[in-house]
């Protein structure tokens, strides 16, 4: 560190650039980009204009951890700092922020409302702690009000290691959720966004992480249909909902690095879907094309290529291995005229938009957004939120009468995962030791006598050393037993690919060391995970009564689970549905790197998985009846229906609702399957409501051979609260009809 830092003191010294000088307002207020009656095109124009080549490389290239971009006194700037990880709170910051529950898990939630809230929450964080952070003039890395969040790549393979950090696995559910992120996030102001935000990472991105090969090498081989009906369309949802920023990834494309990708980055983002923001690269994902991809052997012919496809921020990762910055070469480009001033000024311009939008260039009494302070971190407001969500994203996957729970006498509570705090996953916030909690003391209240133990320690070795005997003797004369395992970020994140499904280290052998010695005694399964595991065994076992999926719940783990084990405040029956396909086996899944959707997602899945995606039991049974559509709708027409939905148990509680539509025409390019629209409804017991929805005419578009098509002919819709047709299935019926679409219809190219 010190000898980077050395190398970009000794740049600054050379371009006359001082990071941290300080701006005098004075000679900028005659510059009309100080002038709030103009446009916002024409004030940025004003500096863009403005500046020199050398200006251009430094605010382009140092953004994150060698930023910030640095001060341009002559024109009264200041430093900027790019990219905070807001993926579930603020990740990496300095100081304290709430800790919402992992993305997999709010995804589980289904609930566009609850991602919005939870984003604005985020957002909230994020600024007030940015304009203490400026006013400390402290512009370290993640003090910035522009997040590198929301991440919406498809969750394809159950083995990546980032799959917590997804949506899920489905296009539609992925682009409407990073829909909600983005509104939540940049805020409902008409002039000014309180953070913005950055969709990542574009595109067919979704593992290998480093199994068997490393992720800055990759190669993603994608047919031209796969990319554009499974691995752009969320992206693309994303420049809708108005996203300042795009963030390409470390992988190639068809032998292309995607941050010297002109096709995807200018071609497809800018030119086919409009988007007007910036392009920044991954950490470290220009050198990387020099370093591990071997596509060119110099920082300048690197430089040209990703300026001239359409990048506009290099995010340095490694200068103990290059010298500088990529982007450091741009003068040398612009000199050489392999890159003209013309595509720089272009490469910076969303940049100051952007800072524009965040009000930096504004009196500060214009900006409701600039009163915020580090306040506004973890509020009560904010906790009661990550309580909700962690609530609402549990996933009940097995309930033979053992859920809810009224109390015990004594329970025995094992496992790696029921007295640690590590259930947060990657890119948590850091928040005060006293909001920190355990499953063990969630389940404490529940029992007036508790027999604890861990078993094995996955935390520092992976289950690899376990103690048998302190297992046995702490689900012996007990009333019921209750076991926590799963994974956790040494085992699935960020650079680690799993190598299979199973349960880590000696956990399988935890579990059937309960069941052979609890004497038949009920046993719950709490699961802390992202991605699928091997649990088979433990559905079929009759004396494993209950199984829930957790996923990462992070600061409010004890209070949701206590609250959904008793059913003891509203909101509290299991209501969250897996936003992935949880196959039975391994063997099920093609190799990681196969990048052909063939037999990955519910879309194209074969054979039977153990939970399907949108799958999810509840406390109470749900009645779908009376559904009403047109029968026949011409090309580009939605579909309206109306059905009733009626709470049919003995406890109030929410429905997810799932429509999915299919092809009859199987000679099309088309998934068997497509969630097309979805909803939560809280009903309360016996009651019944009349949901109406519509399912876009855009979800009926096929990729067909150049563009986007909806074709004639008959099609299937399905209107319930899961998947229908799966083996395993909640005791909700589906509704079952179809329509016809008349006519063709082009949409273009998107």
């Amino acid at each position: 560190m010190e000898q980077k830092s050395a190398m970009l003191v000794a740049v600054f010294a050379v371009w006359g650039a001082s990071v941290f000088q300080e701006v005098s307002s004075a000679p900028a207020d005659d510059y009309p980009y100080r002038n709030v009656s103009l446009s916002w095109d024409v004030r940025v124009e004003d500096i863009v204009k403005r500046l020199t080549v050398e200006e251009m490389q430094m605010q382009m290239a140092l953004g994150g951890p060698d930023g910030p971009a640095p001060a341009i006194p002559r024109l009264g700037i200041g430093a900027y700092q790019w990219g905070s990880e807001c993926l579930r709170g603020d990740a990496s910051a300095p100081g304290f922020a709430t800790a919402f529950p992992q993305a997999l898990g709010l995804a589980a939630t289904f609930d566009y409302d609850l991602i919005y809230r939870v984003a604005e929450a985020i957002s909230v964080e994020v600024r007030g702690k940015h304009n203490d952070f400026v006013k400390e003039k402290n512009f370290v890395w993640h003090t910035s009000a522009s997040c590198f969040s929301p991440l919406i790549n498809i969750m394809r393979d159950a083995r990546w290691g980032r799959n917590q950090e997804t949506y899920g696995e489905d296009p539609y559910l992925s682009g409407a959720l990073g829909t909600a992120y983005i509104k939540g996030l940049q805020g409902t102001h008409l002039r000014y966004v309180r953070a913005s935000g950055c969709c990542k990472h574009m595109n067919v991105h979704g593992g290998p992480e480093d199994i068997p090969v490393s992720r800055f090498s990759f190669n993603a081989i994608v047919s031209e249909e796969d990319w554009r009906m499974t691995h752009l369309p969320a992206f693309k949802t994303c420049v809708d909902a108005g996203t300042l920023g795009l963030m390409c990834s470390y992988n190639r494309i068809n032998g292309v690095p995607a941050c010297a990708n002109k096709k995807l980055l200018t071609d497809i983002a800018r030119n086919e879907w409009g988007f007007r923001g910036y392009f920044t690269s991954d950490e470290g994902a220009v050198e990387n094309i020099i370093l591990w991809h071997k596509y060119f052997n110099n920082s300048l012919d690197t430089a040209v290529a990703c300026a001239n496809a359409g990048c506009d921020i290099e995010i340095a990762g490694d200068l103990n291995v290059l010298p500088h910055p990529v982007y450091f070469s741009l003068v040398e480009a612009v000199k050489q005229g392999r890159v003209t001033e013309a595509t720089l000024r272009e490469r910076v311009r969303p940049l100051f938009y952007t800072r524009m939008r965040l009000g930096e260039f504004d009196p500060p009494e214009m900006n409701p957004y600039s009163k915020l302070t580090s306040a506004v971190v973890e509020t009560p407001a904010h906790k009661a939120l990550a309580v909700e969500a962690a609530m609402k994203s549990f996933v009940l996957l097995k309930n033979d009468g053992g859920l809810p729970v009224t109390g015990f006498g004594t329970i025995g509570v094992v496992g790696p995962f029921g007295n640690t705090t590590k259930i947060f996953g990657d890119y948590s916030p850091v928040i005060p030791d006293e909001n920190k909690s355990t499953v063990l003391q969630a389940l404490t209240p529940l029992a007036s006598k508790v027999q604890f133990a861990e078993g094995c320690d996955e935390v520092n070795d992976k289950c690899a050393t376990y103690d048998s005997q302190s297992v046995i003797k702490a689900v012996t004369n007990t009333d019921a037993n209750f076991v926590i395992l799963g994974t956790g970020i040494i085992y699935e994140a960020e650079n680690f690919d799993r190598p299979d499904m199973e349960l880590p280290g000696h956990q399988k052998q935890l579990l059937q060391d309960v069941l052979d010695h609890a004497g038949g005694k009920p046993t719950y399964l709490l699961l802390f995970n992202a991605g699928p595991l091997n649990i088979s065994f433990a559905h079929q076992e009759p004396s494993v009564v209950a199984i829930l999926e957790c996923f990462f719940p992070a600061q409010a783990a004890a209070e949701a689970i206590r609250h959904v084990l008793l059913n003891d405040v509203p909101g509290a029956v299991p209501s969250g549905r897996l936003p992935f396909t949880w196959p039975l086996l391994a063997s099920q899944l093609p190799p990681i790197v196969d990048y052909s959707m063939k037999r990955r997602t519910y879309r194209y899945f074969e054979g039977e998985p153990l939970y399907p995606f949108g799958y999810g039991l509840s406390y109470t049974t749900f009645e779908y009846s009376n559904l009403t559509h047109s029968q026949s709708i011409t090309a580009g027409e939605s579909l309206s229906l109306s059905f009733h939905l009626k709470n049919s148990g003995k406890m109030d509680a929410d429905e997810v609702v799932q429509v999915y539509i299919g092809w009859r025409d199987t000679s099309l390019p088309a998934p068997k399957i497509q969630l097309a629209r979805f909803t939560r409804v809280t009903i309360e017991a016996g009651q019944q409501v009349i949901v109406k929805l519509e399912v876009e005419a855009k979800i009926m578009g096929l990729w067909i051979n150049d563009g986007w098509f909806i074709k004639p002919g008959s099609m299937d819709v399905f209107v319930g609260g899961q998947q229908p047709n799966q083996k395993r299935m909640a005791a909700s019926n589906v509704l079952i009809s179809s329509f016809t679409i008349t006519d063709m219809k082009y949409l273009g190219r998107y």
